[in-house]
């Protein structure tokens, strides 16, 4: 049945799009840290969510490059 197909696609291009999505918000940095802090970084723990938000937003403050806002 046709049906069932397209609803799976369809499925699959809404998971593509929000994750779109949330890489242009950037709500997925910290996962895009944690896989990069895996990757190369044994020496020790990764920080926490609320640790590496503040330092992204210390590190924005201390250095404004082209933000609008």
């Amino acid at each position: 049945m046709i049906v069932p197909q397209v609803l799976h696609r369809a499925g699959d291009t809404a998971r593509e799009l929000l994750w779109i999505f949330k890489g242009v918000m950037g709500e997925n940095a910290y996962q895009a840290y944690l896989d990069h802090h895996e990757r190369s970084h044994v020496d020790g723990p990764p920080m926490t969510e609320r640790e590496f938000w503040r330092d992204k937003t210390d590190r924005q403050e201390a250095n404004p490059e082209g933000r609008c806002c």
